[in-house]
């Protein structure tokens, strides 16, 4: 099975390729403590209609580019940010 991560989409500027930002909960070895860390993934996004600050589901693949191994599968929640710029419009 290969190996899934949810994340935001931060930026999709590129063509077919969408820069994803995944967070995770560390816990400190000695001490104990919860801290977040995070990473970018560069991944393949296939088709329209996913914007800046998406939640999606990325999937590990063959390699399609130098620093692309990652494809988006699907789209897990939107952006709340669209609506809030429409509403301000009207």
């Amino acid at each position: 099975m290969k190996k899934q991560l949810k994340g935001k989409i931060i930026s999709n500027k590129m063509a077919k390729t969408a820069i994803v930002r995944v967070e995770r909960v560390k816990e400190h070895k000695k001490y104990k403590k919860r801290y977040v860390t995070q990473k970018k993934y560069k991944a393949h996004l296939e088709g329209q209609g996913y914007n800046v600050g998406d939640t999606v589901l990325i999937e590990e693949c063959r390699p399609i580019s130098k620093e692309k191994k990652w494809k988006v599968v699907k789209k897990i929640a939107e952006s709340k940010l669209i609506d809030l710029v429409e509403d301000n419009l009207e």
